[in-house]
């Protein structure tokens, strides 16, 4: 079982919250921001997250709140908001009509260009550049996802209580890393390699995270082959590998 809040906080930071890696690895994506000037979009959902999405000069950020805006997008509810990104909800701009041009246009090219990198077909995975930016997206999806449903999932808050406080890596050898850091059992997520940490995981390349996040190998059998390594402290590790446990089915 899952709930509508904890994938509204997942959706808003770990998906949206991708928006501005995609900026960074793929040029089309950067090329379809054509506003000259920063533009700021709020997302306020009601008993849920609050974020302002600022795009400017191709790129893209995220910060908490959303008090400074040029386009403000209230939703009644956490499940409103989980019908933006399931495509069932238009939300309707309390602030900021005259930028409805750049929420119909290079708002939804941006969305619809993360969708394709976040949802491959397997021809796509064929392609070992897409392969790799798929990869580092999840990478930074899951990160993000693992601190929320720590914090907001009934289950994942029982498995981040007993998480001690420091640092986890989650990397890919030679490549991108995540740190989730834990304090007082609040997880947050950095997309940066930590300068100390307690344990890490790491996946021996690429295409062995590739298949462990698209399901396609086991994890357990990856960690006795050694193409998954797992140091430090196990007792975080054991609790984290919880808490992605029921990542996987929120972003299902």
């Amino acid at each position: 079982m899952t709930d509508q809040k904890t994938l509204a906080y997942i959706n808003l930071y770990a998906v949206l919250g991708a928006l501005e890696n995609l900026c960074d690895l793929v040029p089309e994506a950067s090329e379809a921001l054509t506003n000259k000037k920063p533009l700021s979009i709020g997302f306020d959902v009601k008993g849920g997250p609050k974020a302002t999405l600022t795009f400017y000069n191709g790129k893209c950020r995220m910060d908490q709140g959303c008090g400074k805006c040029d386009v403000k997008l209230p939703f009644a509810t956490c499940e409103k908001f989980n019908g933006l990104i399931d495509g069932t909800v238009t939300p309707i701009p309390s602030k900021g009509f005259t930028h409805i041009g750049f929420l119909l246009k290079d708002f939804t090219t941006l969305t619809d260009i993360l969708n394709k990198y976040m949802r491959p077909t397997e021809e796509d995975l064929k392609d070992p550049a897409f392969m790799r930016i798929n990869t580092e997206l999840t990478l930074y999806v899951v990160g993000v996802a693992i601190a929320q449903v720590g914090n907001q999932d009934e289950i994942g808050k029982f498995s981040a209580s007993h998480i001690v406080d420091g640092s986890i890596m989650i990397s890919i050898k030679d490549g991108p890393a995540v740190e989730i850091a834990c304090k007082d059992h609040h997880l947050l997520c950095y997309k940066r390699k930590p300068e100390k940490y307690r344990c890490q995981m790491e996946f021996a390349d690429f295409e062995t995270a590739n298949a462990l996040f698209g399901g396609r190998v086991n994890a357990m059998n990856c960690i006795g082959n050694g193409s998954v390594g797992m140091h430090g402290l196990n007792g975080m590790l054991d609790n984290v590998n919880r808490i992605l446990d029921r990542v996987s089915l929120y972003l299902a």
